[in-house]
């Protein structure tokens, strides 16, 4: 069973989860992505940076919501530890914070080539959205959202 709680994204195991995911990232795309993630964005309001445990509570996802307009939210750094099937649980967790902060729609962008995550957003009813922010222009990326 997976379990999710709020923490800070400069937590320990936020830190070990976040590493993980830019290791992969640079495995797949050549870019951890690192940079497009501020930290202090996911500390205000209608914002979260969720970490997902199994059974034992051991760390094995995150994910973050913040702000992209008032009616849109935008998710970062969502991240399943490979066989822990803690995806879908992230996913709907984040989008149960968007519904409970009042926003209508999420987006987020993902590199092209990462298939993993194209595939697992296009499964779970996410459809290609106007690019936004620093993707605008950018063939690499795929701007990706939902109506809640």
């Amino acid at each position: 069973m997976i379990t999710l709680g709020s923490a800070d994204p400069d937590s320990l195991d936020a830190v070990v989860l976040l590493a993980e995911l830019g290791a992969a990232l640079s495995a797949i795309t050549g870019d951890s992505g690192a940079a497009s993630f501020d930290p202090q964005d996911v500390r205000g309001p209608r914002s979260v940076f969720l970490v997902a445990r199994d059974d034992q509570g051991v760390a094995v996802g995150c994910g973050a919501l913040r702000p992209l307009t008032p009616d849109v939210a935008e998710f970062k750094r969502m991240y399943a530890r490979p066989g822990s099937h803690a995806g879908k649980n992230i996913l709907a967790a984040l989008e149960w914070h968007a519904v409970i902060f009042g926003y209508s729609e999420v987006w987020l962008s993902t590199r092209r080539v990462n298939r993993r995550a194209m595939d697992f957003y296009r499964r779970n009813g996410y459809v290609p959205v106007p690019a936004y922010g620093k993707y605008v222009g950018s063939q690499a990326s795929a701007c990706l959202g939902r109506w809640l």
